[in-house]
């Protein structure tokens, strides 16, 4: 029970007992209104208590409410359980750290696996042993020690000129983007940014670091302009002529196509999935984690299943133009009309381990500057 619950039973019965105690000096018509009085007491006590005890989960979000609201309004329209949301569009891991074992946090949803990594790291986090969401969730998608889970994935794509490019083939791969012929014709946003920082992971993993830094410093002279931006400026440039080709998650395109002042620059290019013929496109995630000192397990436990439910996978999926995780579900018409591609196989804990390294290589190479 909460303590403003406890405050309010005990002024109830102080005031029960009084009237009581005046009855037997007043009786009649004015006892009849002190029962009143009584009763109006007792009945706010009860409704209260009942808002107090309403059925809640906390959820601490990287993703912005509106990506995810439709979801959770499902949830609560299943279960009676009301979502909070807490939006931090950055340092949330600084956030649920600084309020310790009081934090009304119970759900921590992030995009990255170096963000998931971040929570682990900083003991943020507990285990769910959770037999339907393992069952929904491939054990490449989540964390060994049960810790986190994904949701959705996200490939990190090539954005080609439609007019100065046109389709890449199937095997282009990243390493091309090496390659002289496209001398001052890459755009990119900065290589520091978690999503950058998660593919040069990716190709530590898979070509070693020596490779890795060699790669960058190749890049870096083929780069049209200096690092900047967001994927979707990239985007822009390309239209604008200022590059040919940039990297970017795929899941802007779809943001892109449904926004009336960037569907032009969307229409400027194509969407290409690298590596088909190597590694594999590089994937990235959206996930979640229960919070260490989650004050609503119960209701933190059932939200987590129902992400990895049927109907939300695919919501999740539609709403952010991103691939569910869970096994048979459709992709979106939108993002199968995009084509059919093979993901790199390489565990995502993998590319988290490489984290330092990458941003190691993308200092020594001077990368942004």
């Amino acid at each position: 029970m909460h303590t403003i619950s406890i405050i309010v039973y005990i002024l109830a019965i102080y005031t029960l007992i009084s009237v009581l105690n005046i009855i037997s000096v007043y009786p009649g018509e004015k006892m009849k209104k002190l029962l009143l009085a009584s009763i109006l007491v007792l009945g706010f006590v009860g409704a209260s208590n009942a808002t107090n005890s309403a059925e809640k989960v906390n959820v601490y979000s990287y993703r912005q409410p509106f990506l995810i609201k439709p979801l959770l309004n499902e949830f609560t329209k299943e279960t009676g359980i009301e979502v909070n949301i807490k939006f931090a569009n950055s340092g949330l891991a600084e956030k649920v750290e600084q309020e310790g074992k009081y934090s009304p946090a119970d759900v921590l949803l992030t995009v990255d696996i170096s963000r998931l990594i971040e929570l682990v790291n900083k003991d943020l986090v507990q285990p769910i042993d959770n037999d339907i969401i393992k069952k929904n969730i491939p054990a490449q998608y989540r964390d060994s020690n049960d810790l986190w889970f994904a949701l959705t994935t996200r490939s990190r794509v090539l954005y080609s000129s439609r007019e100065r490019v046109g389709r890449l083939g199937e095997e282009f791969d990243y390493m091309d983007l090496a390659k002289p012929e496209w001398k001052g014709r890459i755009c990119t946003r900065p290589g520091k940014h978690a999503y950058n920082v998660s593919l040069i992971s990716s190709i530590i993993a898979n070509h070693g670091e020596a490779e890795a830094k060699m790669w960058l410093k190749s890049v870096k002279a083929n780069l049209a302009r200096k690092p900047q931006g967001n994927d979707r400026g990239q985007v822009q440039a390309i239209s604008e002529g200022l590059c040919d080709i940039s990297l970017g998650n795929s899941y802007y395109l779809g943001k892109m196509l449904n926004d009336n002042n960037q569907k032009n620059w969307a229409n400027s290019v194509y969407l290409n999935y690298p590596g088909q013929k190597a590694n594999g496109t590089h994937v990235n995630i959206s996930g979640m984690a229960m919070a260490k000192y989650a004050p609503n397990k119960e209701n933190a436990r059932k939200l987590m299943e129902f992400l990895t439910s049927n109907i939300a996978q695919k919501m999740y999926a539609e709403v952010n133009f991103e691939e569910p995780v869970k096994s048979g579900i459709k992709r979106s018409d939108l993002v199968a009309s995009w084509g059919q591609h093979t993901a790199d196989q390489l565990p995502l804990t993998a590319i988290a381990k490489n984290h330092t390294k990458a941003m190691k290589l993308l200092d020594e190479v001077e990368f942004d500057l």
